[in-house]
């Protein structure tokens, strides 16, 4: 649960009043600059947002009648409003720090920017406030491409994850991956805080990755862009062999690519992995080798079709 009291220190805010209010939930991960309220209108007024109050509001506010300025104030802090901040070490008017008081409503001071602050504000809302879930597998870090490794228990997920690691690509999560929904297209995955480093090897254990192999063989989170999932290899089962097949799983709301890759005796998979990352790097640059080869070889049937009709 995220309150109002967690971004004092984060965003070196100074309170004014309100005390009482610091433990107010925050919920919405929009920010408000109350624009329209100055000017008295509150019909669609956002009030269970954090509210920024910056030169353009204050200036306004300061041109308004003096019968006028306590009313808009006490409507603007109500008893769901997780903040308000006052930014750019602008002095907060008298009428919005008595308003504040009497309705427990936190109101801050900040030295920075406001569309600054705004942006810092919404990142981490995003980030504490997404929709979560989390999903059994690996998930580590090939040439930049956030790879989740997926498949049943003692396929050798953890195993591919260590030749990885040996290779000089990243580790994130072993065995469990916490994953959240920043936003329409984007999962970040990130380890439970109680096997942060750790990999479980069967019939060795319980290795500290970090401690191995160095701080460079570590990731705290990553974007998940690419599933690899990890089956045993069925002889009477047709494996995609050209490329063509789009697979896609769906977490949360979000769909990331899919390739389902045969497990057998004498395939490197740590190997494989490194070239879908890779391959997956040219897709979204626009290169699909698939693609062209279908068009190639579409290309000689439908010439070799013709000359054969001129024969």
């Amino acid at each position: 649960m995220l309150t109002t009291k967690s971004l004092i220190e984060r965003f070196e805010l100074r309170l004014v009043t309100g005390e009482s209010g610091l433990n107010k939930t925050i919920k919405n991960t929009d920010i408000s600059r109350p624009g329209l309220e100055m000017a008295g209108y509150f019909s669609h007024y956002a009030s269970d947002r954090i509210q920024l109050l910056g030169t353009t509001e204050l200036s306004f506010y300061n041109l308004l009648p003096d019968e006028e300025r306590k009313g808009r104030m006490r409507k603007l802090c109500r008893p769901e409003t997780p903040a308000i901040i006052v930014t750019r070490d602008l002095e907060p008017p008298t009428e919005l720090i008595k308003a504040a008081e009497e309705n427990n409503t936190p109101l801050f001071e900040s030295s920075a920017a406001t569309t600054q602050l705004m942006s810092r504000l919404t990142t981490f809302l995003e980030h504490n406030l997404a929709r979560t879930t989390s999903l059994h597998g690996v998930l580590v870090d090939v040439y930049g491409v956030g790879v989740l490794i997926t498949g049943d228990s003692g396929i050798g997920k953890s195993e591919t994850a260590l030749e990885l690691v040996k290779r000089g690509h990243r580790l994130v999560a072993d065995d469990n991956v916490e994953i959240s929904e920043i936003s329409k297209d984007e999962l970040i995955g990130k380890p439970p805080k109680l096997i942060e480093h750790l990999l479980e090897i069967r019939g060795l254990g319980i290795i500290n990755v970090m401690t191995l192999f160095g701080a460079g063989s570590i990731l705290t989170e990553k974007r998940l862009r690419l599933n690899i999932h990890l089956e045993n290899w069925h002889e009477g089962k047709l494996y995609d062999r050209v490329g063509l097949d789009e697979e896609k799983l769906r977490i949360l709301d979000n769909k990331i690519t899919k390739k389902t890759i045969p497990v057998r005796p004498g395939r490197n998979v740590a190997v494989i992995i490194e070239v879908a990352a890779m391959n997956y790097r040219l897709n979204i640059m626009g290169i699909n080798t698939a693609e062209e080869f279908n068009d190639r070889l579409n290309a000689e049937i439908l010439r070799n079709g013709n000359h054969n009709k001129e024969n």
